[in-house]
C-alpha cells in the first residue's frame, strides 16, 4: 500500500515538472507535430537559394559537408520567414548527407534558429549585465506594452516579435536590441543592431520598421560616432608607433 501511494505521488510530481518545462520552456527542444510544421509538408530550397546552396557547399570538402549545416540552416531560415519547420531541417540533412538527427540536434542547441513563427521582424533585446544595467528591462517593457504581445508572440498582423538574446559584443554602446529582418525573405535578409536605445527611441525605430523604412543602424546617440566617447575622442588621437625593440624589416 504505501510503496503504490509513493509510486502515484512521484508519478504526479513528475507529471508537475513535465507540464511546468513544456509550459515554461522557450527553448522548443522538442518537437510536436503541428499542420503546419510536420515532416510530411514538401519543403525545399528555391531556385535561387539552390545556386547558393551550392555555394556554400563549396567551401567545404566533400567528405566534410556535414560542415555546412549552420549556414544551410540559416539560409532555409530565412526562406521560411524567420522560423525553421521540421521539414526544412529534413531538406538540410538530405544536401549534407545525414541522419536528419544530427540536423535537430544543431538546430535545437543554438538559439539563433528559432523553431517556431517570428514576426517579419523579429526583435531581440540584449539581456546581459551591461545591457540590464542601462535598462533593457524598460527597453523590452516599452516594446511589449507597444506592441501589446508577450515575449516570444508574434503580433496580430504578423509583422513583429520581441524575444531575448544573451550578450551580442557591443557593451559600451548598451542598451541594444537587434533587428533579424525576414519581410522580404533571403533575397532582402539583414540582420542590424541598434544601439544606445531607449524607449521612446525604440517606439520610433518599431514604426519606422511599420511605414517600410529602414531606420539607421549602429548607435542612436547622436552625440557619439560609433563606439567612440559622447563629445569625441579624449584619448589615442593618432596612430599607434610601433614597438621599438623588433626590426621586422631585418628578421
Amino acid at each position: 500500500m504505501l510503496g503504490r501511494l509513493a509510486a502515484n505521488r512521484l508519478a504526479g510530481i513528475r507529471q508537475s515538472f513535465r507540464q511546468t518545462s513544456r509550459c515554461f520552456s522557450t527553448a522548443l527542444n522538442y518537437h510536436i507535430d503541428t499542420p503546419d510544421n510536420n515532416p510530411d509538408l514538401p519543403w525545399e530550397f528555391s531556385e535561387p537559394n539552390k545556386k547558393k546552396v551550392a555555394e556554400i557547399m563549396s567551401h567545404y570538402p566533400s567528405n566534410y559537408k556535414q560542415s555546412a549545416v549552420i549556414p544551410l540552416l540559416d539560409l532555409a531560415q530565412q526562406q521560411h520567414g524567420g522560423w525553421l519547420p521540421v521539414s526544412a531541417m529534413n531538406a538540410v540533412a538530405k544536401v549534407i548527407e545525414v541522419a536528419p538527427v544530427r540536423v535537430y540536434e544543431v538546430a535545437t542547441f543554438y538559439s539563433m534558429f528559432n523553431r517556431a513563427k517570428v514576426g517579419k521582424y523579429h526583435l531581440l533585446v540584449c539581456g546581459t549585465t551591461p545591457c540590464m544595467i542601462r535598462g533593457s528591462r524598460e527597453i523590452e517593457d516599452a516594446l511589449l506594452k507597444h506592441l501589446g504581445v508577450k515575449r516570444n508572440e508574434v503580433t496580430k498582423d504578423g509583422l513583429f516579435s520581441v524575444g531575448e538574446m544573451e550578450c551580442m559584443g557591443c557593451c559600451v554602446n548598451a542598451p541594444m536590441i537587434t533587428v533579424a529582418d525576414y519581410s522580404n525573405g533571403s533575397e532582402g535578409y539583414s540582420y542590424n543592431y541598434y544601439e544606445d536605445v531607449t524607449p521612446k527611441r525604440i517606439v520610433e525605430i518599431v514604426e519606422m520598421l511599420r511605414r517600410g523604412e529602414k531606420p539607421p543602424h549602429g548607435t542612436q546617440n547622436p552625440g557619439r560616432i560609433r563606439c567612440g566617447p559622447e563629445g569625441g575622442n579624449t584619448t589615442l588621437l593618432g596612430d599607434p608607433k610601433p614597438p621599438p625593440c623588433r626590426d621586422l624589416d631585418a628578421c
